[in-house]
């Protein structure tokens, strides 16, 4: 059972192809031109008020996202499920973001006792598309609340799209591919996530490093006005500097605010992903077998390599033909916190992780972080 370590590598940062999703290429929609003009990081610099109705006498980070939407910050919390509540979400969005609660797998209880939690906060919801279709009234609940956003992901949007157009919320759909990419413009998505691989939970085996850009060239090209954010593998501002430089107007944080005070994380969670690299996650499908979750195909989900993972990953079969037992002992370690027999949700990113702190800390230290390089390397 790897996992342990004395200690993690620290880093010195500045301080100053899945059906579900649906569509397929819109007709007649194409890249237009594949080459785009330099990036010059101080378009990302703004100095005095970022706007009209704002005091500042420093510089703050502009990106698209920060303007159009209002925010002081261009960071976005994941609506993780079962850890994402209305509590993380407002700490991100008092932070200068935009924190989002997850919709998870339909509990309409649960999702308005995390609207209360929120408190009046202006917040967004993120539900897991292909499962929505099964419970749609909880959209409709959720819309009630006046969410700033929604943001769909794992399944095709349209059913949805004009829902949430008609509440006056922003649409946001995550994407794990070109085709998905290419779906989310078409259906008129206000912003699109291109997800890497390194992302924790769900996700497929796009790297980020050059979908990001690849999904900034398409929409540069067919859709200039919808905007564009990263996740997968972003834990500082050395990650939200790089997304920028990729043609990122944002970004969509998940393990790192995973790892906040405000995620409703078991604690022994929280100090198996401090003990745990960036080496000690795996993309496996045994922890939604032993839920009994079927997820379509294409999506696995990333979590922590431990003695569950070591007992089951590759013998998925003999899993599901002993799932009636091994499905309660899943979920009862994971009721009770135990790092080794359940799935732990996190990425690639734990290895850039040292503390659990609350989220409007992380927030503003990711932002000031990032300025601090593109002010550096402008």
């Amino acid at each position: 059972m790897r996992q342990s370590r004395a200690n993690k590598r620290g880093g010195s940062i500045p301080s100053s192809q899945p059906t579900a999703y649906g569509g397929g290429r819109a007709q007649g929609v194409g890249l237009q031109e594949r080459g785009t003009p330099a990036f010059d990081p101080r378009q990302l610099l703004r100095f005095g008020p970022p706007n009209d109705n704002q005091e500042c006498s420093m510089t703050t980070l502009s990106t698209r996202l920060t303007r159009s939407w209002n925010l002081r910050h261009p960071i976005l919390s994941a609506p993780m499920a079962f850890a994402a509540g209305g509590k993380l979400a407002a700490a991100v969005s008092r932070g200068g973001g935009l924190g989002l609660i997850g919709g998870g797998y339909g509990d309409p209880a649960w999702l308005e006792e995390q609207f209360a939690a929120a408190q009046g906060i202006p917040v967004g919801v993120g539900f897991i598309t292909w499962s929505l279709r099964k419970s749609p009234s909880l959209l409709t609940d959720a819309l009630k609340h006046q969410p700033v956003a929604v943001m769909l992901s794992f399944g095709n949007p349209r059913p949805f799209v004009a829902e949430v157009r008609a509440a006056g919320a922003r649409l946001i759909c995550q994407c794990q591919n070109m085709e998905h990419v290419i779906d989310a413009v078409d259906v008129g998505a206000d912003a699109v996530i291109a997800q890497g691989t390194e992302a924790g939970g769900h996700g497929a085996l796009r790297g980020g490093f050059t979908f990001i850009p690849e999904a900034a060239d398409y929409i540069r090209a067919n859709a200039p006005d919808t905007l564009l954010l990263a996740a997968g593998g972003i834990a500082d501002g050395r990650g939200l500097a790089a997304a920028l430089m990729l043609g990122a107007d944002g970004v969509l944080m998940g393990t790192r605010l995973w790892a906040s005070r405000e995620a409703l994380v078991h604690a022994r969670h929280h100090e198996a992903l401090i003990e745990t690299d960036g080496d000690g996650t795996i993309r496996t499908r045994i922890a939604d077998i032993a839920r009994q979750i079927a997820w379509p195909t294409g999506f696995t989900a990333r979590i922590r390599r431990n003695a569950f993972t070591n007992r089951w990953h590759g013998r998925e079969d003999e899993l599901e033909r002993n799932v009636s037992v091994e499905g309660l002992r899943y979920r009862q370690a994971f009721a009770d916190g135990d790092p080794e027999n359940t799935g732990v949700w996190f990425g690639e990113a734990a290895g850039l992780i040292h503390s659990i702190e609350p989220a409007g800390t992380i927030v503003e230290r990711t932002s000031a972080e990032a300025l601090a390089c593109l002010k550096r390397d402008a």
